[in-house]
């Protein structure tokens, strides 16, 4: 991708992310994230091929985002168990500020559509690389099968979340418990 394809698809998942952040999931429409984006509909349509891959990949870069201001500002818990909390409440926080956002991303990433699939991958490694980075050096043996069930976790709370029927706080009492089980 060139430098103003590029441009022009960050502007695309930016206007998606101002529009789900205004009015949700529904709010978010092709036709006026292109609108909002200023490009033409055609342009929307050859980097997603539906509105729920345009909100997952606009998951998958927010949590690229997370990703890198972890790495920049880790956590300085003592224990691995304490650091991988720090890191997944600082996350929880941050869809704290933006819960209609969050939940609109969220929603996407379930979706059947097979151009979700890649997002979904990708979303799914980032927060393994976000968990594996905050447990840091001298990991136990099966750490990557460590930190995909604290990811499997974070997402089932997070659907409860999306669909109504738990709030964050009970997100992040249930990751409490699976890193208190997984990271002693």
């Amino acid at each position: 991708m060139t430098t103003s394809q590029r441009e022009r698809r960050d502007r695309v998942i930016d206007a998606a992310m101002q529009l789900a952040a205004e009015g949700g999931y529904d709010a978010v429409q092709m036709r006026d994230v292109a609108t909002k984006a200023d490009v033409a509909l055609g342009t929307v349509y050859r980097y997603f091929g539906s509105k729920d891959h345009l909100l997952a990949a606009s998951l998958a870069s927010w949590v690229e985002l997370l990703y890198i201001r972890f790495s920049e500002h880790p956590s300085s818990k003592a224990t691995a168990g304490e650091r991988v909390l720090d890191v997944l409440n600082r996350a929880l926080r941050a869809l704290g500020t933006a819960p209609v956002l969050g939940a609109a991303l969220f929603a996407s990433i379930a979706s059947p559509d097979p151009q979700v699939v890649a997002c979904q991958q990708q979303v799914i490694s980032l927060l393994d690389a976000i968990v594996l980075r905050a447990i840091g050096d001298d990991p136990p043996a099966d750490v990557g099968d460590r930190a995909r069930m604290i990811g499997h976790v974070w997402y089932s709370a997070l659907t409860g979340w999306v669909a109504g029927w738990s709030s964050l706080e009970r997100v992040a009492s249930e990751l409490a418990v699976a890193v208190g089980l997984l990271l002693p």
